[in-house]
């Protein structure tokens, strides 16, 4: 058994659609970053960053993971699924994981911020985040041509990067003109698993989260 901690933002969902896709039994505990959960002693001890999402690994001795892009290869390692084995096929996920945690997740999270929650309207802000999350997503463009998903074979490198670029509008990004990434990202949204992972944890309004969590750091 695991326990999830977290809320439904794109990171908290990166783990909730691992898990659906693993198929391993976890339940499920929301972490309302609204009120604050996310500081409170007994949250910290897990997740010293006080960030979301964090697991723990019931059957490992209460192992707790936080930060999305380890959760994700901690779990794919565990269960040995969603990442290559051989040392080059693991690098080349381990690197589109590494390419959504330091560029996309951070850019599109302050595109969110200037567009969205900035009490004034900042354009130098807007624009330069907005213009540097096009960027990227043109860059997973040309990565898809040709492809069906980012590497050789759907990974952690695909579930860490889709719950982003799906919220796109919510930063004021448009997709048109990249025609690899939306097809990649129909492919996504059929699959059962992602379907389930983006309804954890459930009946919350995510954009009232969203907002009460503006002044976070997003990676």
């Amino acid at each position: 058994m695991i326990t999830l901690f977290t809320a439904p933002t794109p990171n908290g969902h990166k783990a909730s659609i691992m898990l659906e896709e693993l198929g391993v039994p976890y339940k499920v505990q929301l972490v309302n970053i609204g009120i604050g959960d996310q500081k409170k002693p007994d949250y910290v001890k897990l997740n010293p960053n006080g960030r979301i999402p964090t697991i723990v690994d019931h059957e490992n001795g209460d192992f707790a993971v936080f930060e999305s892009g380890a959760i994700l290869i901690y779990l794919a390692e565990k269960y040995g699924k969603l990442l290559p084995s051989d040392v080059k096929g693991r690098s080349e996920v381990i690197q589109w994981v590494m390419f959504q945690m330091g560029g996309l997740g951070p850019m599109q999270g302050q595109a969110n911020v200037f567009f969205r929650y900035w009490p004034e309207k900042y354009q130098p802000g807007i624009d330069r985040y907005q213009k540097e999350t096009r960027r990227i997503y043109e860059v997973l463009n040309a990565r898809l041509e040709g492809r069906e998903f980012l590497c050789d074979e759907y990974s952690i490198a695909d579930i860490a990067t889709y719950p982003w670029v799906k919220i796109h509008a919510w930063a004021g990004v448009e997709v048109e003109g990249l025609p690899h990434l939306k097809a990649w990202m129909t492919r996504m949204w059929e699959r059962p698993a992602v379907q389930r992972g983006l309804a954890v944890p459930g009946k919350v309004d995510p954009e009232a989260i969203l907002k009460s969590a503006q002044s976070i750091v997003v990676r």
